[in-house]
């Protein structure tokens, strides 16, 4: 929740980071001037902020960028992966005077200006994410200019905002209406892609594929999904807690009954995991950033992918389970942690990753998954599959 002023940010306006235990940090106001709450979580990606900035999957979340100077290159008019800036605040340590890229068009200050996100510069982001990595990730407010009140004031106010876990969000960031992205080149498939919170450089690596994409609402139903007569049903990436998305859920079983090729990302693969009956919870302080370890299984690959999220599922890394679709296994793992970052069933054609494979600022290892999906489709016999 945002409540600001817009104009042109003052660098000289205090502002003032409250962390729901208690912790704070002085600086100055970045971007728009006034109050903003949400999830503190901190990303570890040097570049690509501002498809960071505008990843849906942000929604609700004031964001700490590792990275000690952000602003750099600007913001431009093509790098946005949706049609707005997503999170609730930003935090960042030394903001670039001036933006120097040949696709700039504005400085990213004017930017969070011009969508009313407030911000804070100035703060030891450090020890603000060594705070987070201790403690997890957890409410915060960003208070600027007159918002600024006695700590214990606003301290009572963080505390009064909602949590995530239990947070229901997919359908306020997806799509209300239907919309399609054509094939580049010859059309090889249909897919049916569920908008969750996507980001818009996944449909277009589907698309690069040879992938008529129908991009769907979060609440569409399976007649709809049907109605395009797709050769694949894809789900995005997106916000909040995986075990509010009965609809989602519902709503995959249908395609895994049918038997058509299926790809998840990010909360899809959490909705695929509720799917096949394992539980999904909440990490500590999550993965975001450009830069974790995952390991395929399947391949012994070990890739540097992009990450987004706060949630995983509870899947045994140990063994072959049991579900009513099959057999299903985890088939990606974080190298870090051993966190579950991708399932698959044995039986039937249907897998998903907990990362993000179109990563649009890079790294690009994961972009294979693609190739995957459409191979799925390319072998699976589809007769039967659209009724």
């Amino acid at each position: 929740m945002t409540t600001s002023t817009r104009g042109a940010t003052a660098t000289k306006v205090p502002a003032v980071l409250v962390l729901e235990d208690g912790r704070t940090f002085r600086g100055r106001a970045y971007g728009a001037v006034g109050e903003t709450f949400g999830e503190a979580v901190f990303s570890t990606g040097m570049t690509g902020y501002q498809e960071t900035l505008t990843d849906p999957s942000y929604d609700r979340q004031i964001v700490v960028a590792t990275a000690p100077q952000i602003g750099n290159t600007g913001w431009n008019d093509e790098d946005d992966e949706s049609r707005r800036i997503w999170v609730s605040g930003y935090v960042v340590r030394d903001p670039a005077r001036v933006p120097s890229n040949w696709r700039s068009r504005r400085s990213l200050d004017d930017e969070l200006v011009a969508q009313d996100v407030v911000g804070i510069s100035g703060i030891d982001t450090r020890a603000l994410t060594r705070h987070l990595r201790e403690r997890g990730s957890m409410r915060a407010g960003i208070f600027s200019g007159e918002a600024i009140a006695p700590e214990a004031e606003l301290l009572a106010r963080v505390q009064a905002q909602p949590q995530m876990k239990g947070a229901s969000l997919y359908e306020e960031v997806a799509t209300q209406e239907a919309y399609v992205v054509p094939a580049v080149g010859e059309k090889r498939f249909t897919v049916a892609a569920i908008d969750l919170g996507i980001k818009g450089m996944t449909p277009h690596r589907m698309a690069e594929r040879g992938i008529e994409v129908h991009v769907l609402p979060a609440t569409a139903t399976v007649e709809e999904v049907y109605a395009v007569n797709p050769d694949g049903v894809f789900f995005s990436n997106g916000p909040g807690d995986p075990a509010t998305a009965d609809g989602p859920v519902a709503l995959m079983t249908a395609v895994l009954e049918r038997r058509t090729p299926l790809f998840g990302i990010c909360f899809g693969n959490q909705i695929l995991g509720r799917a096949l009956g394992f539980g999904t919870y909440k990490l500590k302080y999550g993965h975001r950033g450009i830069n974790q370890p995952v390991q395929d299984r399947t391949t012994g690959k070990v890739e540097v992918t992009a990450h987004n999220h706060g949630f995983a599922v509870d899947a045994p890394l140990d063994r072959v389970s049991d579900t009513k679709f099959g057999r299903a296994e985890v088939s990606h793992v974080c190298l870090n942690d051993d966190v579950v970052e991708g399932l698959q069933l044995l039986d039937q054609p249907a897998f998903s990753v907990q990362y993000h494979p179109e990563a649009a600022a890079g790294p690009h290892d994961a972009a294979y998954l693609f190739d995957r999906f459409t191979s799925l489709m390319s072998t699976v016999p589809m007769e039967g599959q659209r009724a």
